[in-house]
Formats: C-alpha cells, structure tokens, sequence
C-alpha cells in the first residue's frame, strides 16, 4: 500500500490457513473495505505455544493463497499483545494508514484482560485512538455473550470501535485444530482449507516430516 488508506488485519496462528479465516476476512470487508488485507502469522500469541505446522510451513501455504489476490499481503509478528502488533505494523506503512484488526471473541477477551498490561488502560487508550476492531463470536459463544462483553464498564468507552461479526455455525465450527486432526487421520480436509493449498497438506508436516507433495 503506497500511500495511507484501510488496512485490514487478519493476526493468528494459521495452523493452518482455513475456510474460516477467508471468511472472517470477506465478512470483515463488507464492514470495513480495505485498501490491503494483511494476513499476520502471529509467531508469539499470548498464552498459546508453538505447535502443529512449522512456522516457516505456514507462511509458505499463507502466501500461495495470497499470490493471486493482489490486494493481500502476507507478514509474521513476533509480538503477542495488540498494542505491541499495532505499532510494528504502523512502522511499515504510510502514516495516516487506518488499521482495523480482525478477532475471535475469545482474543478480544484477552485483549482487555489487566494481567498482560503496566497500565491497561493507557495502552488501551493508545491502541484504540488508532485502531479499530471487528470481533466474531466463534463456538460455543452466543452473539449475546459478544453485547454483553461490550457493556462491561472496561469495554464500553471503546464499544464505538469494535465491529461485530456473527459466524454461521458451519463457519464457527471450523478451526486449524479440526484440520490438523484430520489429517493426522489420513481424512479429508477439502471442506476446511482453500483450494489453492489442499494439495500442499501434508500429515508428515505435523511431525517435522517432509511436505507433501501429492
């Protein structure tokens, strides 16, 4: 993006890439229509360890799906707060640019959680005069539990600027874990991944296998 516009942030694990992530961003674009939409491998997310895909694998898979799509662009991150990935994406992009996180109801919990700050609500002030958040709930979250979060006293002076997504419950249902167990199973994944990486899965990646190439 050469000069400042909407950037669209899509920061997780990708572990790996699924339907649902693709989703989450075309939702998202209804309500926000980007410029760019970054697809942020989070190589350090708050409370979550390393494992399932090498990371460098992930990466590879997330930029062939990005490569016929012009307006997608593919980064790693190792900084696990918010706060921290706002402000090293904004190093990198034109000053003025508007960024727009894409979360899961569960990372938006976190994100107001006291014991990941010095001073929540400075670093909170400063994330949220900058940035804005579209959240979906995911199963088994109702969309009431999503309203109800934003009316809590912590929330409610930012509930202006966070988006909510309801996810149908074929789409919340889906998750990189479901993938990771088929195919250690040897079953099918087709339903749960883009087509433009189903044939480079591979269960031996899971296990610092070589890449299937089949």
């Amino acid at each position: 993006m050469g000069r400042a516009g909407q950037l669209l942030c899509l920061s997780a694990s990708f572990n790996p890439l699924t339907v649902a992530h693709v989703w989450l961003i075309r939702e998202a674009s209804r309500i926000v229509p980007p410029d760019e939409a970054l697809l942020l491998l989070a190589r350090a997310n708050v409370d979550k360890a390393v494992t399932g895909f090498p990371l460098e694998r992930r990466l590879n898979l997330m930029a062939r799906f990005a490569e016929s799509r012009p307006t997608f662009s593919v980064a790693a991150c190792s900084h696990g707060r918010f706060v921290d990935k706002a402000e090293a994406i904004r190093s990198h992009y034109p000053a003025g640019t508007r960024l727009t996180f894409i979360v899961g109801f569960d990372t938006l919990v976190r994100l107001f959680d006291p014991k990941y700050y010095t001073d929540r609500d400075a670093s909170l002030s400063a994330l949220f005069s900058a940035s804005e958040f579209i959240a979906a709930n995911r199963a088994p979250d109702p969309p009431e539990a999503v309203t109800a979060f934003l009316a809590r006293p912590e929330v409610a002076p930012y509930a202006d600027r966070i988006h909510v997504i309801q996810l149908p419950p074929e789409i919340a249902a889906i998750s990189a874990t479901l993938v990771r167990a088929r195919l250690a199973r040897g079953e099918p994944v087709s339903e749960f991944v883009p087509s433009e990486i189903q044939l480079l899965l591979g269960e031996s990646e899971l296990f610092g296998g070589s890449p299937s190439r089949g």
